[in-house]
């Protein structure tokens, strides 16, 4: 028995949270009980555009890390490609037992509760933060858009500022280092660049920090060398580990979006980033956040919540009445509904699914702790605060976003930069709790304390009832668009309703913190252990944010597990859940995927499909059934998006006939067109099929020439090749005796038969990319040419010959050995740190702050 004690003593800080943890996690997705299953957009999308790659997989036990299911080709590094003897996803797999999105929920709850004690040595304010942070608004409403990469990666941020927090604050550097390198190892691995990248602006402001308190005497110079090399010494371990993905990922970015631009400027409406690599300045701008919707990190429905607000079904009926009344024709409800953006959000991104919701009680510590709580930790916390708020304003904040744009390095291989509220999420709880701690265990005088507390809980009361009552009256509760083109009666009738749910938040406000004020006041009276305080104030901040999460993350979410598994081939009576609007939108698509499989049934051969019944460039559905000449990626190829954006999104239709060339030379033999209830299916006879003999090039010398040119060449007897860049052996090709056809077909390996008695220039229907393909001609290696922008050529010596194309990057075998080497070495330095660490280990620990 005594044992039993002395273990629960011990581990039952660890093992009762975790318990917690577990049931919270499920029981806030309690579908997953049941047997059901998350239904997530993005997800679905992730499906359609992996479906070659796992059915591949499936098939011959092997990876592919090239599919030609999106965007007529592309590496499948984005797309859940595995890699051989990655011995962290191995880990990561032991640590995401639970289903999705439990699994996350779980992490981020525990992964907190280890930065809490660390910062705090006090399970129980510790559990508070992790309670703070992981039932933080914006986490559920990613979960439900699918950004399952993006929590994943934030989940592992916490127990890294753990580790971090062990090197420089606590002195105890193996252990720092040990958990420092393995969450930053798995945080890489969640692979999410965007969230990392955000992460280390906060690692930043904390080791200028330490920097400066060194300077001024408040640390010892020695001790900043130790911590500054372990917490370096962990980063490089972390990223050595990750070698194989790490080293891939570089090399494809270089080809993307985000990677080097290739045309001069002129081919785009896009304002452009300083220099000649990155995305456009309005594609990174896009999502950003209002100055004044910042505030619905404590007042949720400020600016009308998500665009698709739970509960906005009466005032659609309100709507639809007055249309009834007023309306005619439908030139008349065109002009009226013109500028109306959404019936709920009138902020300033183009819309939005749910605000970033922190929680009233939260933000009501978290101020306060930033002006109490001890500031060797307040001041770096508000600093990377600061920052990160101003960059979520992107171009409401415009020089300082110009300025991270231009000339900080990869801030612009980002979008949306209301994402980096992110930050705010994590260092918000802990800055909290910190204001809590410093109310409950500083040593100054209860009286000092009170009187502190009692005048800063007055402001901030004063600020919520200057929201109340100025807001209804100065705020407009409509953007700029609807004032400008909706009739007076029918915006009346959104402002009404918006201003509605401002009020109703701002109350509900009121009656979450009052009581918690009340507790507080009481608690340092004394006449309230400060136990049930904590326990209070947990149960208060949970009840809030889990009733505004249910909202965006709810029952509706989930539905059978085979609907799930398998979204695209859907009927109406295979659904149980007809209130998920993922189904709604799933079931639209039922006639166009009947389509698509009577295609696929019909004609085993090799093609493309170009599905124009939806926007085509945002869409995997069609890239789930066949080759699509479209798709949905955040990284795509420089190249194929320079292709849509020059011939298809042009304004008017002088390019309409280079739009035929790209979609006739990318082999697409048949186009779905008509609507989502009607499609039509048309055989395109001009397809130029998988690979074709020209008989000259077209020589140009840029890369604007290359793109403009495809609009006005005969692509099937001329091929247009950069000279400058491609060097041809020979310039006359007589393909008139000549044949060549493909003979066999898997994503990463494409056979071929020649046979001519000249020479022959060759150009396949296949994307042009500088990393990873070899062309063999007999099992000779031959120099892969660029054809048409975008495509691969080859020149063909006259004779019978077999061409293989083979994808399989260097930088797999290369990536891998070094990660195998870099897990070794981390293995071993944890082992010595450990040993030096216990042998001059001090007999006490130092008091907690």
């Amino acid at each position: 028995m005594k044992s039993n004690n002395i273990f629960l003593q011990k581990y039952g800080v660890w093992i009762a949270p975790i318990i917690l943890f577990l049931i919270l996690a499920l029981g806030y997705n309690s579908p997953l009980i049941s047997g059901k299953s998350i239904l997530q957009h993005d997800i679905i999308q992730y499906k359609g555009g992996a479906e070659e790659l796992n059915t591949f997989r499936e098939k011959t036990g092997k990876e592919t890390y090239w599919t030609n299911s999106m965007f007529g080709g592309m590496p499948t590094f984005q797309l859940g490609a595995r890699y051989p003897g990655d011995v962290i996803g191995n880990v990561d797999k032991v640590l995401n037992f639970l289903p999705k999105p439990a699994n996350y929920i779980f992490l981020l709850l525990c992964g907190f509760y280890l930065l809490g004690v660390a910062a705090f040595r006090n399970w129980k304010y510790a559990l508070l933060g992790a309670l703070f942070f992981g039932f933080t608004t914006y986490i559920y409403i990613i979960i439900a858009a699918g950004h399952n990469g993006k929590v994943h990666t934030i989940a592992y941020i916490p127990p890294v500022y753990a580790g971090i927090w062990y090197i420089f604050y606590r002195k105890k550097y193996a252990l720092g280092f040990g958990i420092t390198t393995l969450f930053l190892t798995l945080q890489l691995y969640a692979n999410h660049a965007q969230m990392t990248y955000y992460s280390f602006i906060v690692l930043g402001f904390l080791f200028l920090s330490e920097i400066i308190r060194t300077f001024i005497n408040k640390t010892s110079f020695k001790h900043l060398l130790y911590a500054c090399g372990t917490a370096l010494a962990a980063i490089v371990f972390a990223v050595g580990m990750n070698s194989q993905r790490l080293i891939t990922n570089a090399e494809y970015i270089k080809a993307t979006v985000r990677g080097d631009k290739i045309l001069p400027d002129g081919f785009s409406n896009s304002s452009s980033s300083k220099g000649n690599s990155g995305m456009d300045k309005d594609a990174i701008l896009q999502w950003s956040y209002g100055k004044f919707e910042s505030l619905n990190l404590l007042i949720p429905r400020l600016l009308g919540g998500s665009s698709n607000e739970k509960g906005s079904e009466k005032v659609l009926e309100d709507i639809m009445a007055w249309r009834d009344e007023n309306i005619s024709s439908q030139e008349e409800m065109m002009k009226a509904f013109s500028g109306l953006g959404s019936l709920s959000y009138w902020g300033d991104q183009p819309g939005t699914s749910g605000p970033a919701y922190q929680g009233i009680i939260v933000v009501f510590f978290a101020i306060f702790g930033f002006i109490f709580s001890p500031k060797k930790y307040s001041y770096w916390i508000l600093g990377a605060s600061t920052l990160c708020l101003f960059l979520a304003w992107g171009s409401n904040f415009q020089w300082l976003s110009d300025i991270f744009i231009d000339y900080v390095p990869f801030y612009n291989k980002f979008r949306a930069p209301s994402s980096i509220l992110v930050v705010l999420e994590i260092l918000f709880p802990l800055i909290a709790v910190y204001g809590i701690y410093s109310l409950f265990e500083s040593n100054n005088k209860v009286e000092i304390k009170t009187k502190s507390f009692l005048i800063y809980s007055g402001i901030f009361i004063g600020f919520l009832v200057l929201l109340l009552v100025l807001g209804t009256s100065i705020l407009s509760f409509s953007t700029e668009s609807e004032r400008n083109s909706m009739p007076t009666d029918l915006l009346a009738i959104l402002q009404k309703y918006r201003s509605g749910m401002y009020k109703t938040d701002i109350w509900r406000a009121f009656g979450f913190l009052i009581p918690t004020i009340i507790l507080v006041y009481f608690t340092l009276k004394k006449q309230i252990k400060k136990e049930y305080a904590l326990a209070g104030i947990a149960l208060l901040s949970m009840i809030d944010l889990w009733n505004v999460n249910k909202n965006y993350l709810n029952d509706t979410n989930f539905v059978a597990k085979n609907v799930a598994e398998k979204p695209f081939l859907i009927k109406q009576e295979d659904t149980e859940n007809q209130e998920s609007p993922e189904i709604q939108n799933l079931l639209a698509l039922e006639n166009v995927n009947a389509s698509l499989m009577q295609i696929k049934k019909a004609d085993p051969s090799y093609y493309r499909v170009f599905n124009t019944t939806a926007n085509p460039f945002s869409e995997n559905n069609t890239s789930y059934f066949h080759h699509s000449l479209g798709g949905y990626s955040a990284v795509k190829l420089r190249r194929m998006d320079d292709i849509i954006d020059y011939y298809f999104n042009f304004k008017d239709n002088s390019r309409g006939i280079g739009t035929a060339a790209v979609v006739n030379m990318l082999n697409t033999k048949y186009i779905v067109s008509g609507t989502l209830e009607k499609p039509q299916i048309s055989q395109n006879p001009d397809a130029s099929g998988a690979v074709w003999l020209v008989n000259s090039i077209k020589p140009v010398q840029n890369a604007g020439e290359e793109l403009t040119r495809i609009n006005d060449t005969d692509l099937k007897n001329i091929a247009i090749i950069n000279t400058k860049e491609m060097k041809l052996k020979n310039s006359n090709f007589s393909p008139s005796k000549s044949i060549i056809k493909l003979k066999t077909y898997t994503p990463n390996h494409l056979s071929y038969t020649f046979s001519g008695n000249s020479n022959a220039l060759a150009v396949f229907s296949e994307i042009y990319y500088p990393y990873g393909w070899k062309a063999t001609i007999d099992g000779i290696e031959t120099p892969i040419l660029r054809a048409n922008y975008l495509l691969r050529a080859l020149e063909i010596p006259a004779g019978q010959h077999t061409i293989d194309f083979n994808f399989h990057p260097n930088t797999i075998e290369k990536g891998g050995t070094l990660s195998l080497i870099f897990s070794l070495l981390f293995l071993g330095a944890l082992a010595v740190l450990v040993y030096v660490e216990n042998k001059n280990r001090p007999k006490q620990l130092p008091q907690t702050d």
